[in-house]
């Protein structure tokens, strides 16, 4: 069974960082395109950034400069380090693994507030 569990997200203040991370179980981890998604109450979930299985990647123009994602095929994990957080990058942060099929993970809340 394909899994994937975000962790990382919290309360930060405006001007801090996070790092969330995506473990994935159950997949070849490696042939994976993995993404992360964000969606807050009432909007339609939205693109963040992707990399692709040959770490090629790509960032919507809302989080460009300022996220940046990586990935650890030896631990099935994919990264999001957000930096220079604003109140507008508050939402529910979803991971997403896409191989002929595509998985999500459950999200993990990111809440930046003074």
């Amino acid at each position: 069974q394909v899994q994937l569990v975000e962790s990382g997200g919290g309360l930060v203040q405006p001007g801090g960082s996070l790092r969330l991370s995506c473990a994935g179980s159950g997949l070849t981890f490696s042939r994976h395109m993995m993404s992360w998604y964000r969606q807050t109450p009432g909007k339609e979930r939205e693109f963040v950034a992707l990399i692709t299985s040959t770490s090629s990647t790509n960032y919507a123009d809302s989080v460009k400069g300022r996220f940046t994602i990586s990935r650890d095929n030896a631990k099935n994990k994919v990264f999001l380090q957000l930096n220079s957080l604003k109140p507008e990058d508050t939402a529910v942060y979803y991971c997403k693994a896409t191989f002929i099929t595509t998985t999500w993970g459950r999200g993990t809340q990111v809440t930046v507030s003074s």
